[in-house]
């Protein structure tokens, strides 16, 4: 039996969705057969019933202060989309680490949530639909779908769960299919799992820039250190250190950096010069030099 008869994945992306359904609701129904209509209207529910989503595709939910912010000053401006903690647990008996004791599982809004725990919001805004838990892969496309044209999801998160779209539905070419997008879009994102370790850890720093980190992807991994440097160096080229070259003053070389103008024609005037131009401690700088070359 294959990864994807075992986890149930529903059938074709291709459904016709009905008249007054918005792009978001359409996106989620066409990963996971979900109906658009006949679902539980939105309700208000106390922030601790609700849990995070375990096949989130986020690994790390990062820039929350901003739309911890916005949830204050503006609202909730769209309610979370969950499923009861039951339909969830019958869908997936062994994924119940995290949930707690909170009645409703999150299937699209995690990031909301965790803003909304950041911000101290007592409440949010909920949509019940159980049939969105049915299987891990609908949980997982339903949330990269509703993500794909967003600017906050990780390279490296979108990258992960491209691949385990891949494991279930067995090709890339599949992939895209239901995702709506050519293979060369998933292929190219896919490269970045090619990269070392240490360079995939450069793309989640934002160090290495995601379009050259893909190029470097289909390199071999003996080679992409030095393309990686290359990369790295052109857009952060490293400071030049140099050091001031002191002014010279009559064949000895001045303490500070600033030249100094000296009419030679008495000691007394060197002195004169040197005793209006330099600090205590360089003029002490400039006798010890000049002892040494008596």
């Amino acid at each position: 039996m294959s990864k994807a008869d075992k986890l149930g994945v529903s059938a074709s992306f291709a459904r016709a969705q009905p008249a007054g359904v918005s792009s978001r609701r359409a996106a989620i129904a066409e990963a996971t057969g979900a109906p658009t209509s006949g679902v539980v209207p939105p309700s208000e529910v106390p922030i601790e019933a609700l849990a995070h989503n375990p096949f989130n595709l986020r690994e790390d939910l990062t820039e929350l202060d901003e739309l911890a912010q916005s949830l204050i000053s503006r609202g909730q401006l769209q309610p979370l989309a969950v499923a009861t903690r039951m339909a969830f647990m019958e869908a997936h008996p062994g994924q119940t680490d995290g949930l707690g004791r909170a009645p409703y599982v999150v299937i699209d809004g995690n990031r909301r949530l965790a803003a909304a725990q950041l911000a101290g919001l007592k409440t949010m805004q909920i949509h019940v639909n159980d049939s969105l838990s049915t299987s891990a892969a609908d949980i997982l496309e339903s949330a990269l779908i509703a993500n794909v044209h967003r600017v906050d999801v990780a390279p490296m998160d979108q990258a992960r769960a491209l691949q385990e779209l891949v494991e279930v539905h067995g090709s890339q070419a599949q992939v895209a299919k239901r995702l709506g997008k050519t293979p060369a879009w998933v292929s190219q994102r896919l490269t970045l799992l090619n990269l070392t370790p240490g360079l995939q850890e450069k793309v989640e720093t934002g160090e290495l820039k995601v379009e050259p980190a893909r190029r470097i992807g289909r390199l071999p991994q003996e080679s992409q250190a030095a393309a990686a440097d290359e990369s790295i160096n052109a857009v952060n080229p490293p400071r030049q250190r140099t050091r001031p070259t002191p002014a010279p003053v009559n064949g000895v070389n001045a303490v500070n950096t600033h030249r100094i103008t000296i009419t030679a024609d008495s000691p007394k005037s060197v002195a004169d010069a040197l005793t209006a131009h330099l600090t205590p401690d360089d003029l002490k700088a400039v006798t010890e030099l000049l002892m040494t070359r008596i």
